[in-house]
């Protein structure tokens, strides 16, 4: 029902609409499809097969209205990485498992926690991942011969660098075309695919003026099938299953974060609002089924998705009419694309990788010079001189304790009254000193998160020191930790345990409900007790008064209560003002308050 409900008020109109939007979006994604597959290590009808497969299931079954799914520049290195170590049947079969691992995050409601990712960790692998798609396609752009791959970056670059006297000039020269035409065709005709114009003007010359003399699509992997292949599911092992668990995951993690990103930005773009949790399950069912045909895992598609919804898209019906006109050229074109040459494929997988670079984003960040910017450096110099994996595990690990340093020193505990420390030169000398305590309450302030990265702040604050007097009344003013995990709630006990072995009391104002809850749960609120517990300092204070021992006032025993109090106001000023329940109490004050 729910998804009868995204064709609510379809019309004719719309339709029409979806049918010129979707057709467009074919165009684009069809040497968008072949030139991934290469790139990725496989042959390119498998890029083909991918489109249409995915790109029907994405859009039928996932949580965006807009989104276009299909093999993206995102997994190139990753795809390439598994077919050198695994080969490609194994591809299919990591893929297979990435789509159950997607339906999983999607029914355990998972898709907000991707969301979560830090923004320097997710565009340093993107830029990195932009870098080794670009020098990727440097070997067919300078038409070199006898490259063999690599699956890092350093030997790669070595690899071209031994085969420079091989270059083709011819090759260079059809990748020039190419290129111009995907430079120029965007600026005087926006509206037409500048991949497809570049494509086929970049071949009809190879072919016209030096034919035979660059690589072609048919050269290199044979004639592309006009059809999709038998379905085949792939035979797995449990011992396969556990070999092929981390690049799976890798593929789920990568095409939750991808598909997800494309989401938004479509969102953006129309105002809509999509379903995370569906999307990853529309995703994995999409990736589930693709292998059984010979396709590479898919995600969403963010340039795809972005050409969809400028051109008028209505609903997810573009996207399902996408895959089918993708298979309708593949049955009636297929053997016209084995003509095109590798040299005019480079170009268009550079501009690709240009436009993912997030260059803007990178420069952004960088220029901030803060631990963010170390974040990106880091995660972007690792997902190009090693793996995407190894990146993200540590760019998140690094983001992680940098937070985690930074918020540890947002937590502040500060001393409010007494302060023997201070003296007022305009009343005199401050009636409390080290032998002269007045009163007997020591009142702290508590800002900022209590947890594992700051609750040693609390231990080294200096609360219930021997100048608090551990005898008489500790207040905590705690309106200002919005949170505490268990390590803060055990620094925070031990605190109270101490002061009540002494002989103290301990009164708390201000708590907010989340640490209130977990101080319940503990037992730490029933060991302090409910009446210790106020909303306001002002009604603390009037209860710490009405504690104070009125024989032992101040630490001097030749005086009562009330007649030291008098003594305090004669002294000096004693006006105290509290924000969160302001209350005049003859208590002397931190100048600084």
């Amino acid at each position: 029902m729910k998804w009868i409900g995204r064709f609510e008020g379809y019309n004719a109109g719309a339709l029409r609409k979806d049918l010129i939007s979707g057709s467009i979006v074919a165009i684009v994604a069809i040497p968008l499809g072949m030139a991934f597959a290469i790139a990725s290590g496989v042959k390119p009808e498998y890029g083909l097969y991918t489109t249409i497969v995915a790109g029907i299931l994405v859009s039928l079954l996932g949580g965006s209205k807009f989104q276009i799914g299909g093999p993206t520049g995102a997994f190139i290195p990753i795809l390439l990485a598994i077919v050198m170590q695994y080969g490609y049947e194994n591809l299919l079969i990591a893929g297979f498992m990435a789509g159950i691992m997607l339906i999983l995050m999607g029914v355990l409601r998972l898709g907000a926690l991707i969301k979560f990712i830090p923004k320097p960790v997710t565009i340093g692998f993107t830029a990195g991942i932009a870098v080794t798609i670009f020098s990727g396609q440097i070997a067919n752009f300078l038409g070199l011969r006898g490259v063999e791959r690599h699956e890092t970056f350093l030997p790669s670059m070595a690899e071209l660098i031994h085969r420079l006297p091989s270059l083709n000039v011819y090759s260079i020269l059809t990748a020039c075309i190419c290129l111009a035409a995907l430079i120029l065709v965007p600026k005087k005709w926006p509206k037409i695919p500048s991949s497809l114009v570049g494509l086929l003007l970049s071949t009809l010359v190879a072919a016209l003026l030096f034919p035979g003399q660059v690589a072609t699509i048919g050269s290199a992997y044979g004639a592309i099938p006009a059809s999709l292949p038998e379905l085949h599911i792939p035979v797995m092992t449990w011992d396969l299953i556990v070999k092929l668990l981390p690049p799976a995951l890798v593929i789920a993690m990568l095409g939750a974060i991808e598909s997800l990103l494309s989401a938004v930005v479509a969102d953006g773009m129309t105002g809509a609002r999509h379903n995370s949790n569906r999307e990853l399950v529309g995703q994995g069912i999409a990736n589930l089924l693709t292998p059984l045909f010979g396709g590479i895992p898919a995600t969403g598609a963010i340039a795809r998705t972005a050409t969809n919804i400028r051109n008028g898209a209505v609903s997810p019906m573009s996207g399902i009419v996408h895959g089918f006109v993708v298979l309708l050229i593949l049955v009636l074109f297929a053997p016209y694309a084995s003509n095109i040459p590798l040299a005019s494929m480079a170009p268009v997988l550079m501009v690709v990788a240009w436009n993912m670079s997030e260059r803007k984003h990178f420069a952004h960040i960088l220029k901030t010079r803060t631990a963010d910017s170390i974040v990106l450096v880091v995660t972007f110099l690792l997902t190009v001189f090693t793996t995407l994996t190894t990146a993200v595990e540590v760019g998140l690990i690094l983001a992680v304790v940098l937070f985690v340093k930074r918020m540890s020193n947002t937590l502040s505990v500060d001393k409010v009254l007494p302060d023997p420390s201070v003296k007022h030169e305009k009343v005199g000398a401050h009636m409390v000193t080290d032998q002269h305590d007045c009163p007997q309450v020591a009142i702290y302030n508590v800002e900022g998160p209590l947890f594992f990265g700051a609750a040693s702040v609390l231990e080294n604050s200096g609360v219930g020191g021997q100048t608090d007097h551990l005898q008489g009344i500790l207040l905590l003013r705690m309106g200002k930790v919005p949170f505490m995990d268990m390590t803060g709630e055990g620094n925070f006990t031990a605190l109270i345990q101490k002061y009540r072995k002494s002989g103290g009391t301990v009164l708390v104002s201000g708590l907010q409900p989340q640490p209130l809850a977990l101080l319940q749960k503990t037992g730490c609120y029933d060991m302090i007790g409910q009446k210790h517990f106020f909303e306001h300092t002002g009604e603390a204070l009037t209860a710490a008064l009405a504690l104070v021992n009125q024989d032992h006032c101040c630490g001097c025993r030749q005086m009562a209560f009330r007649e030291c109090t008098s003594l305090c106001r004669r002294s000096q000023q004693t006006k105290s003002s509290f924000p969160d329940g302001a209350v005049s109490v003859p208590i002397p004050v931190n100048s600084g308050r």
